[in-house]
């Protein structure tokens, strides 16, 4: 029996693979948007442009779990504020 040919497809063009790693980029980690995000337990979970949104989620979150460590990094300043629970 002679032995097979493998044909390969040539190559389309060095943009094809230049988009290629940007989309398993992105999709490994989204883009934040805004300049504060909000972080559960050092994780961060979403961004907001404003800081009263971020700590408005963030209070939301520490009223219903209150063991978990809610805060919110500002990103320009790199400064970072934990978010308390209100006193009952």
């Amino acid at each position: 029996m002679p032995p097979r040919q493998i044909k390969m497809r040539a190559k389309e063009s060095s943009q094809s693979d230049a988009t290629e790693l940007e989309e398993a980029v992105s999709q490994r980690k989204r883009p934040e948007t805004g300049r504060y995000w909000l972080q559960i337990d050092r994780q961060t979970k979403s961004s907001f442009k404003t800081l009263e949104a971020a700590q408005a989620a963030g209070l939301a979150i520490k009223k219903n779990y209150p063991v978990v460590q809610v805060s919110v990094y500002d990103s320009v300043e790199s400064t970072n504020t934990i978010v308390e629970a209100p006193a009952a």
